[in-house]
């Protein structure tokens, strides 16, 4: 896996993707591109982004999770998050491992874990999977929290 379209412009990312570029488009692909770490939820980048309403916010990660520079994470939590997808063909964004701390809430992508191939019954095409690893992350353990 190659992060390389990390190497191109913002505005760049988001015109190979299909997107038309905005100002808002702008602004939240680069919080979550530059400043967001690992998966981040509506909060996150709300926290981030004071100036910019709920439903913007909503309708660009939207925008930017069905052009494939997001990729959904359902970790268990109920509430949805995402992650920025880290590979030069972002069509196949899907397919890496998940870590989802039951302490701290945090879950982080492990970008260089393929999902192992699953062996299915005859007939049924699969069309996404999904997989999260529960734990306790290394900043939990040591804090002693976990105890």
């Amino acid at each position: 896996m190659s992060n390389h379209h990390l190497d191109i412009s913002d505005e760049q990312s988001l015109a190979n993707a299909g997107v038309r570029v905005t100002a808002v488009r702008l602004l939240v692909w680069r919080t979550v591109r530059h400043t967001l770490s690992g998966a981040f939820g509506m909060a996150d980048l709300e926290a981030e982004l004071l100036t910019v309403d709920r439903s913007t916010l909503f309708r660009t990660l939207a925008t930017l999770t069905e052009a494939h520079l997001l990729h959904e994470i359902d970790d268990g939590s109920g509430a949805q998050k995402y992650c920025v997808c880290h590979l030069d063909d972002t069509r196949h964004c899907q397919g890496h491992v998940h870590l989802s701390c039951r302490v701290c809430h945090r879950t982080m992508c492990l970008t260089g874990v393929s999902i192992p191939p699953v062996a299915l019954p005859a007939g049924f095409q699969a069309e996404e999977a999904e997989y999260v690893v529960k734990g306790v992350c290394p900043q939990c353990r040591n804090a002693g929290s976990a105890v």
